[in-house]
């Protein structure tokens, strides 16, 4: 009988992709993959550490898991990632349940942790990160219609308030080449959306061919048959060029979502984030976007309440927020984390005035969210088809300006069955909180309709 391996994937997508080439290799090895984990015999959790709320959610489900161990027929467990990394020394000593622990260089030797979880021994390899080299080989675990698409790995910015650098090694790009053959033998697979992730895509290219190309690697990839949208995740604004926006503008498959971490608008909190923009860059590259891509949805992410926030600097922030209006914006509160420079900073802020001001600014956001809904109604939208919710007894799906997990809903209803991953037009007729509500518009059928 194969050994049946069970997975938990925390975290981001950038670890999801990681779990999907674990899972490729216990394919490989001949292993059963089970989706209960009451029904396996080795749980491999991959974890996430970038904040104390992802490594509380990581400590949880081992836990959870751990009582299978003890109370059912699990006979091990394997901890990866980035809570296998950031805690290697103590992991074992803190959570005893842990059999293996693999970091964020060793996803490689996961048969080998399996093999030993398995046989109730101790495993352990936390690698250099830099080492691992890029795996095409996945097993694709999101819908059949899109799948995100790792262009690098690592990061170099270092951030003061970020572990990543730590966990994740240096900024390395793969070849265009080698992400054109995943991207093509995904759209053979029937994936027709496509998403670029990286801890900073804007800065793909530069260790490789010596300077930014993510605008060529967008157009070899929209060169690919089957491939019908393209989304770029993770864009710094000061590596926003203008080449790049001209390949928002002009390139059909590239949707016209940017996804623009800028964490703060005040000078003095971006320097001391060690963040390599400025306020007046910030402001140029929203208004060279909007001037230049119609239809343009912008997400963005702030952090709240970082070590020297002064009320006169969050004030600036929620005033360039209701100024801006971005059409997608999610708020984080500055989470003080040991291991980087600013957990060190002295003058750090409440938890209660962190946040009261991530609701102000939540607050604000939902009726600037409210008011971009309003704009859509009577507006027909292309809309990529996802299922049917029973509850509410609609279809429903995503328009270009909603990311997977992270934004909105279309809901709608449809005169036709649909196929999973098909686009259909939608007439925009109301909204309900974050998610629109329509009418699909197929032949003739809702001209009819408003006629009758």
């Amino acid at each position: 009988m194969p050994i049946k391996v069970g997975f938990v994937s925390l975290g981001c997508p950038k670890n999801l992709i990681n779990t999907e080439n674990m899972i490729a290799k216990c394919h490989e090895a001949g292993y059963e993959i089970v989706a209960e984990d009451i029904d396996a015999d080795v749980m491999v959790i991959n974890t996430c550490a970038f904040i104390k709320s992802a490594k509380q959610e990581a400590i949880d489900n081992i836990l959870d898991i751990a009582w299978l161990k003890k109370n059912k027929n699990l006979k091990g467990i394997v901890v990866a990632g980035c809570l296998a990394e950031r805690y290697k020394e103590e992991i074992f000593k803190e959570l005893p349940e842990v059999d293996c622990v693999i970091g964020t260089g060793s996803y490689d030797e996961v048969v080998t942790a399996i093999e030993n979880a398995y046989n109730s021994k101790r495993f352990f390899s936390c690698n250099l990160p830099e080492n691992l080299a890029f795996n095409k080989d996945r097993v694709v675990t999101t819908p059949s219609h899109f799948a995100y698409v790792q262009i690098a790995e690592g990061c170099d910015n270092k951030c003061t308030y970020c572990i990543i650098p730590s966990l994740r090694g240096k900024y390395r790009s793969r070849p265009i080449n080698d992400i054109a053959e995943e991207v093509t033998d995904l759209a053979a697979l029937g994936v027709k959306e496509i998403i670029l992730i990286a801890q900073d895509t804007t800065m793909y290219g530069i260790d490789l061919y010596g300077k930014a190309c993510l605008e060529k690697l967008i157009q070899a990839l929209s060169a690919i048959e089957g491939i019908e949208w393209i989304r770029v995740l993770y864009c710094y604004p000061e590596r926003i060029t203008d080449e790049l926006i001209n390949e928002f503008a002009v390139n059909k498959k590239l949707v016209k979502y940017i996804d623009m971490p800028i964490q703060h608008i005040n000078d003095g909190i971006l320097k001391r984030m060690n963040r390599k923009g400025t306020s007046s860059k910030v402001r140029e590259v929203i208004a060279k976007l909007r001037q230049n891509v119609a239809d343009i949805v912008i997400r963005t992410t702030l952090i709240v309440g970082f070590p020297g926030e002064t009320e006169e600097a969050f004030e600036e922030l929620y005033n360039f927020v209701k100024d801006t209006k971005f059409e997608r914006l999610g708020v984080f509160s500055y989470s003080r984390e040991e291991d980087t420079p600013a957990y060190n900073f002295h003058d750090q802020i409440p938890e209660k005035t962190k946040r009261k001001r991530q609701n102000e600014i939540m607050n604000l956001q939902k009726g600037i969210h409210e008011e971009h809904n309003r704009q859509n109604i009577g507006k027909t939208l292309k809309v990529i088809f996802e299922g049917y919710d029973p509850v509410a007894e609609k279809f429903f799906g995503r328009s270009c300006g909603d990311c997977p997990e992270i934004d909105g809903k279309v809901y709608f209803d449809s005169p036709v069955n649909l196929q999973e991953g098909e686009f259909v037009n939608v007439l925009i007729k109301d909204y309900l909180d974050y998610d629109l509500l329509g009418i699909a518009v197929i032949n003739n059928y809702q001209k009819g309709k408003d006629n009758a």
